[in-house]
């Protein structure tokens, strides 16, 4: 890891950065055929990629949907304050709208409320250039918060550990560093000889797509499994510990997060295994008590009916596709953030985030 202090602003190697008064952002879609950045110069565009996961992860979205507020008032710079609020404030909106499940997404543009409320209006330049020191801050925090995560998340893992994961919780999910996968990789980097087993995490395969691909640039050993296969991976004795990202986490530890894993946690129960969350604070929704008050996206039957562009059912198939489950904090033996990792009762430890 690198020393502690100031980290660069996101820049060209990130999955996310920002130059010139354009955002780009690697296109998770095309992983891992291709390495391709898109290039976005309004807020609709940002909502497009944020819609059809061209970036996903919570920590992505949040960072995403800051400079696509940004954008915004880009756009309206030559018309005056009042006219660069009003194009923040109607990003910020339109933004909000895009996917719902994420805690991280309204954290950052809620940081951008701030900005246009903070002081006098001041000229255009002098509210783009807040929006935009805002925006930088939202993205330095999330690499820095990333970094502490990381670096605390290592008590939990062994030497020689066999984790499972499920879905994507890299640098991909996370401008750099990731959560519960930057822990492994970092665990491997620094020679704990672990091995990742790695769902696929059906319909969109986040797991064999990206995780299985940043562990392979990483140089992490790896075994790509079916979602099906899980528990009869860990009832022949092959896992040792499962580790997951989150999407958000209610005040008393409920955890939403990609649609499987309240499955693996229960398995991981069932063979008395210990089942890890890996989030910043940014994710942590102390408004929210539990989980069953977390909005749960929905997304389209045609990723259900499809896959890699064949059928995989009839046209026609009624299709219930939930982007993400809750898993009750009842199955969390312990979350890991950048305050260090916190153990139950989570009404209790999760107040470091007041």
């Amino acid at each position: 890891m690198p020393e502690s202090g100031p980290e660069p602003i996101c820049k060209p190697g990130d999955s996310i950065f920002f130059q010139d008064g354009t955002l780009f952002m690697l296109d998770q879609t095309a992983l891992p055929a291709l390495t391709v950045f898109i290039e976005h110069t309004t807020p609709e565009e940002v909502i497009e990629s944020i819609k059809r996961l061209a970036v996903r992860g919570a920590m992505a979205i949040g960072v995403a949907g800051a400079y696509g507020v940004l954008l915004g008032a880009l756009s309206a710079r030559g018309k005056g304050a009042e006219a660069v609020a009003d194009a923040a404030r109607d990003a910020i909106a339109s933004i909000g709208a895009s996917r719902p499940t994420a805690r991280n997404l309204f954290w950052a543009l809620e940081r951008m409320e701030q900005a246009l409320a903070e002081g006098a209006a001041g000229s255009a330049d002098e509210l783009v250039g807040r929006l935009h020191d805002r925006a930088d801050e939202i993205a330095l925090e999330t690499i820095e918060t990333n970094r502490l995560l990381v670096e605390a998340g290592q008590e939990l893992i062994g030497e020689g550990m066999r984790v499972l994961t499920h879905c994507n919780s890299g640098p991909l999910a996370a401008l750099r560093y990731g959560s519960a996968l930057g822990v492994l990789i970092e665990a491997h980097r620094l020679g704990k000889g672990i091995h990742v087993y790695v769902d696929e995490t059906r319909p969109l395969l986040q797991g064999s797509r990206l995780t299985a691909w940043e562990l392979s640039t990483a140089g992490v050993p790896y075994t790509v499994i079916p979602d099906n296969a899980a528990g009869f991976v860990m009832k022949q004795g092959m896992i040792d510990a499962v580790m997951t990202g989150a999407d958000r986490i209610a005040a008393n530890g409920d955890a939403a997060n990609k649609i499987g894993t309240y499955g693996v946690a229960v398995l991981a129960r069932a063979h008395g295994l210990p089942f890890y969350i890996a989030a910043p604070g940014s994710t942590v929704d102390l408004a929210c008590p539990s989980g069953d008050e977390i909005v749960i996206e929905e997304r389209s039957p045609g990723e259900v009916r499809y896959c890699g562009g064949q059928p995989t059912a009839p046209r026609s198939a009624p299709v219930y596709n939930p982007a993400f489950d809750v898993t009750p904090a009842g199955y969390i033996e312990a979350l890991v953030t950048e305050k260090g990792v916190l153990r139950p009762p989570y009404e209790k430890t999760l107040q470091v985030f007041r």
